[in-house]
């Protein structure tokens, strides 16, 4: 009874059984670099390519030797992993590390406060609350402001020294009072309704079609995959997504969600109205290289209407390298190259050296409430060990020079040439190869209209890449998987210790799959061992 053949599958089952349609459903038993062992079907270890890298979360790989050295002097150290509410200097230092690198990336030297969380859903969340505790606390200051100018108001128009003209009670759309009412209680009050209405719109906030950020209650609603997105749309954040190099689009969302707060204010003896623009917009999310939407980089064209979009509305700017940050694009920020600087950034995935798990969201100075410390906290968050990891890859990646950086750009442009000479060579198969540095999309032309029987069923039921995935493994003992949202663009994301013989692998395996797609040969799939 204690074998595990004999075990019910309770762990998520369905992805199990739907995993097993692909032949993805193997048991990885070791990891070590750049591969992954996985369990045959006598129990011997058969060795895997990994190019998914745990979705990019493996700048230097499983189990990198001075990643485990530090968590082995770490968990010896006996280091404390649960001493919440207590002072956390290893925490300071990680944000102040981050700070350095960022400023010397974007040239600012404003800082960047830090709030900890273990995944990089949780940092989306985090950004998100703080993001509309800030906007609540600006739209209540501005408020105050108001209801002084409109006490002062009242006292002038009841003392006799200010009129309210007709033309203010005609803008207003209200009758003008009659003898015995209290011209300045009614007018203080049409204003306060109206205001009182414009504040209690909901915040919303814009992002990216084919954008990811997430699938927890708040992100999944600024994730665009509708499947994911949807059942729970009664839940979470309102969103507007606007496509990428479309900035009509800005533009239009702009001016929908524009709206005034009035003020009451006296000038030569009379009551006049000023309008006070207001905004529901509360933060513009963003991917440098969108990756769950197909490894699709943002334009700098694009990324400066953004920024105009974002001053113009007094929106903060939420970049999302939780997948495109730590060097993974060749630089520290995948924001670098679009010359765009974040109100907030958020990092996860490679943060934790492919051991830890942790997150980290950096909210600037301009931006930042301390009182968010006290409205936000996670059990696991800020722990010792985790920003140990964390502080350790930051030294990997800076040591040498920034060797950790080169080596993401020159293993990268390998990479990316080996990909582009085959779509070269297969033009009718490969459709575009996108990304920059180790985070590389390999696009394959829609194949819903395919002659062969196996392809066509696959595109139209959105199993291509995963049975695409299922070949590479099997017949070429390579792992990678399509991105979420765009199940035709195969992802590779593996680690900066990439070497030229693991490229001509998944060359001579690529050249296999286009050659079969070409062929129209599903008959010729591997998709069990």
């Amino acid at each position: 009874m204690n074998s595990e053949s004999v075990v019910r599958e309770l762990a998520e089952p369905n992805l199990r059984r739907l995993l097993s349609t692909a032949g993805l459903d193997v048991e990885y038993v070791r990891a070590s670099g750049n591969t992954l062992y996985r369990k045959g079907a006598d129990g011997e270890e058969i060795p895997v390519l990994d190019y998914a890298a745990g979705y990019g979360s493996l700048i230097f790989g499983h189990n990198h030797p001075d990643i485990v050295a530090r968590a082995r002097e770490l968990l010896d150290e006996q280091t404390p992993v649960l001493a919440q509410f207590s002072s956390h200097p290893y925490a300071n230092r990680l944000a102040a590390e981050l700070n350095r690198i960022i400023h010397r990336e974007t040239g600012s030297d404003e800082p960047y406060y830090a709030t900890f969380a273990n995944s990089g859903a949780e940092g989306i969340e985090a950004a998100v609350k703080h993001a509309e505790l800030d906007r609540v606390m600006r739209l209540s200051e501005v408020l105050e402001e108001i209801e002084a100018s409109a006490r002062r108001v009242r006292e002038t128009v009841r003392a006799g020294t200010a009129t309210v003209p007709d033309a203010l009670w005609t803008r207003l759309g209200v009758p003008r009072p009659t003898a015995g009412q209290d011209v300045a209680d009614l007018l203080i009050a049409e204003i306060g309704r109206r205001n009182e209405l414009r504040r209690a719109k909901p915040p919303v906030f814009v992002a990216l079609k084919a954008g990811f950020h997430g699938k927890l209650m708040g992100s999944v609603q600024l994730t665009h995959n509708e499947s994911y997105r949807t059942p729970f749309a009664a839940l979470g954040a309102q969103a507007r997504f606007v496509p990428c190099d479309h900035p009509e689009a800005l533009k239009e969302v702009l001016q929908e969600e524009r709206g005034v707060l009035l003020e009451p204010v006296v000038q030569d003896g009379t009551v006049r109205l000023v309008e006070r623009d207001h905004h529901t917009i509360c933060a513009f999310l963003l991917e440098p290289i969108q990756g769950e939407g197909g490894i699709r980089p943002l334009s700098a064209e694009f990324a400066q209407e953004i920024k105009a979009f974002a001053e113009e509305a007094d929106c903060p700017v939420v970049i999302d390298e939780i997948q495109s940050g730590l060097g993974r694009t060749g630089t520290f920020l995948g924001a670098t190259r679009l010359s765009l600087r974040g109100d907030y950034y958020v990092f996860a995935k490679s943060l934790g050296g492919g051991i830890a798990k942790a997150s980290v969201t950096l909210v600037r100075e301009g931006r930042y409430r301390p009182e968010f410390e006290l409205l936000h906290s996670s059990t696991f968050a800020k722990d010792s060990f985790s920003c140990h990891i964390a502080l350790k890859v930051l030294d990997l990646l800076e040591a040498d020079g920034g060797r950790g950086y080169r080596l993401a750009q020159e293993r990268g442009a390998a990479l990316a040439g080996m990909l582009h000479g085959i779509r070269t060579d297969f033009p009718d198969v490969v459709k575009e190869v996108r990304g920059h540095g180790l985070m590389l999309g390999f696009e394959f032309h829609d194949q819903s209209d395919a002659a062969d029987d196996t392809l066509r069923e696959a595109a139209r039921s959105s199993m291509f890449g995963y049975v695409i995935a299922g070949h590479l493994l099997h017949g070429h003992a390579i792992r990678t998987f399509p991105t979420a949202s765009a199940v035709h663009t195969l992802r590779f994301e593996p680690s900066v210790l990439l070497t030229d013989e693991e490229i001509d692998r998944l060359e001579h395996a690529l050249r296999d799959v286009c050659a079969l797609v070409r062929d129209q040969a599903g008959d010729r799939l591997v998709l069990a061992s």
